[in-house]
């Protein structure tokens, strides 16, 4: 093995790269608002069985646990999902064509951490229209008019 592949290899060994990831590790362009709805439905959906759990049923507290791990999950991924589009997608020019950007982003963002905390389907509703306004501004900064989608 060559001495150039030795010291880079102690050097690796000593003092490793910092891991990153990202969405992309080019600029694929590949961005949809969907990802985040999707999150927030199962936000939504978790909600709903939570406030239905019988919990005086055998197995009720290990259920309710179970689900509201995964809500708080899907409430993560929600946030993630948004802060993707908010700092990847949009640019400085989509300012101009809506100067409630920033707000917009910032709010959905705390109501996803709103619905980490509680258990409210008020609060996992309002999520959903918050990123209803969110979906609108992505697809009219493409051009596109692309209908609200929401789960029967």
């Amino acid at each position: 093995m060559p001495i150039t592949t030795r010291l880079l290899r102690t050097l690796d060994a000593l003092r490793p790269a910092p891991v990153a990831s990202a969405h992309c590790d080019g600029p694929c362009g590949v961005y949809d608002p969907a990802s985040a709805r999707i999150a927030a439905e199962a936000v939504v959906s978790m909600t709903k069985k939570l406030l239905d759990i019988d919990m005086s049923a055998e197995g009720a507290h290990n259920t309710y646990i179970r689900f509201v791990a995964i809500k708080e999950e899907q409430a993560e991924l929600t946030k993630r999902e948004l802060n993707i589009l908010w700092h990847d997608y949009f640019k400085p020019e989509h300012l101009e064509q809506y100067p409630d950007l920033h707000t917009t982003f910032w709010n959905a963002a705390k109501q996803a951490s709103a619905c980490k905390t509680s258990v409210s389907l008020d609060a996992a509703n309002e999520l959903m229209s918050q990123i209803e306004a969110i979906h609108n501004m992505f697809w009219a900064s493409k051009g596109r008019d692309v209908p609200w989608y929401t789960a029967s």
